[in-house]
């Protein structure tokens, strides 16, 4: 695979994801919304990573750390940086009862 064919990958999967999230927000599945708004997040990231060192992204879900690691994440503002602090733990954690149920009230509560 070319190194724009795997950017090109990564930014098919975000926009599908955003696709996903779209139909959850038009559903009120709020949660569902936070998790694939990650997704979109995660992978546009690893692609401007792959962009930046033409090297495979870290395997991970921590939404700072490909930045970090790619050297882009001091450009982002501290509003921007603040907001993948909140969105980043709804990844693994709605997978999880406890946590889901908890982030399901927070996310129900927060104005559309």
């Amino acid at each position: 695979m070319t190194g724009e064919e795997k950017i090109k990958y990564w930014l098919d999967l975000s926009d599908s994801d955003l696709a996903v999230a779209d139909t959850m927000l038009t559903n009120k599945h709020y949660l569902y919304v936070g998790l694939m708004c990650h997704q979109v997040i995660e992978k546009i990231f690893k692609g401007y990573y792959t962009a930046l060192l033409d090297k495979t992204p870290p395997f991970t879900h921590e939404l700072p750390y490909p930045a970090q690691k790619g050297g882009f994440y001091e450009i982002l503002s501290e509003e921007q940086q603040l907001f993948l602090d909140r969105l980043n733990p709804l990844n693994v954690r709605t997978c999880y009862p406890d946590y889901k149920d908890n982030l399901a009230k927070i996310a129900n509560a927060c104005p559309m």
